[in-house]
């Protein structure tokens, strides 16, 4: 595994796990989750030069779009949130009572 791979699965699992343990407010959440978008679309363009093919280099491009949609959507359930409940703390929403 070189040094660059290394850092790019580091960067994912670094996000993942701050997704896992530290979920008390739905901005960290977002966060986490944009972290390890970012360090899946650094991975795949280097994976796209290093393969030196022209029929992959639209995946990080369509990688970028659908995490730019996440990007809104998210943000748009932070405002929706904290403008029903008060605040964007994770504990504070219940599904049984939706």
């Amino acid at each position: 595994m070189t040094p660059t791979h290394f850092t790019f699965s580091t960067a994912f699992l670094l996000g993942l796990a701050g997704l896992a343990f530290h979920r008390t407010h739905l901005l960290s959440a977002l966060l986490c989750l944009e972290g390890m978008m970012l360090s899946l679309f650094l991975a795949l363009s280097l994976w796209t030069l290093e393969l030196n093919t022209t029929s992959f280099s639209a995946s990080p491009m369509l990688l970028l779009a659908f995490s730019a949609c996440e990007a809104s959507a998210g943000l748009a359930l932070l405002v929706a949130t904290a403008r029903t409940h008060g605040t964007d703390h994770l504990q504070s929403l219940n599904l049984l009572q939706c």
